[in-house]
């Protein structure tokens, strides 16, 4: 009975991102998975003080943006260090965000993929909400990848274990680092850099997120 265990436990990181009225709001959630294949359905849960859980529960429509271990920690201080009840989290980072069908922002900078979502059910948890959700792209009636092909960045583990197996771009980030810490130097030593472009090799995992058309 070692409270310590329930260290041990893995978790993710998001930005569950609302819209209601014309008000847009998003914070930052360590819980989300995927329960079910069939029908295509996942789980989050909210703290109840956060003031994305009002607008969640009163509209049902979140979209969760899977945050890569290459998200900077300004991202973590604009979407969780404040609250969108006094505070446009918004504000200033238009670049860095953009629109879906659904009309609800998701986050481009330092994520890997995004989910669009529609409540079915809740489970109060007391401090927090547990949402039930069936991914907008089912409730469409889309296929993947036949439909709608998904891809995303940084080849992260969780990529190849989530349905149906999301295909994945890994960057040589190691490779980058060295390019610019050298361009950094050459720039020290020689007071300016050096224009042109440096190609890197990446690599592409084909799952069956994504086909060969």
């Amino acid at each position: 009975k070692d409270p310590k265990a329930m260290y041990a436990l893995s978790y993710g990181l998001f930005v569950l991102t609302a819209r209601q009225g014309d008000k847009d709001n998003g914070c930052i959630i360590n819980t989300g998975m995927q329960v079910t294949t069939d029908p295509n359905r996942i789980i989050i849960t909210v703290n109840k003080q956060n003031y994305t859980h009002d607008m969640v529960l009163s509209t049902g429509k979140f979209a969760l943006s899977i945050l890569s271990e290459q998200a900077d920690f300004s991202l973590f201080q604009r979407f969780g260090f404040q609250s969108g009840r006094d505070t446009d989290k918004f504000a200033g980072f238009e670049d860095h965000v953009r629109r879906g069908e659904d009309g609800l922002y998701y986050v481009t900078q330092g994520t890997s993929a995004r989910l669009s979502c529609q409540v079915v059910s809740t489970l109060d948890l007391g401090t927090h909400t547990l949402f039930l959700a069936l991914q907008e792209i089912e409730r469409s009636g889309l296929r993947i990848p036949e439909d709608l092909g998904i891809c995303g960045y940084d080849a992260v583990g969780w990529s190849e274990l989530v349905y149906p197996g999301i295909s994945s771009i890994r960057q040589p980030m190691d490779k980058v680092g060295t390019v610019a810490g050298e361009k950094m130097m050459e720039c020290l030593r020689n007071g300016e850099m050096s224009s042109g472009q440096t190609a890197l090799d990446g690599q592409v995992f084909f799952r069956k997120s994504t086909q060969i058309i």
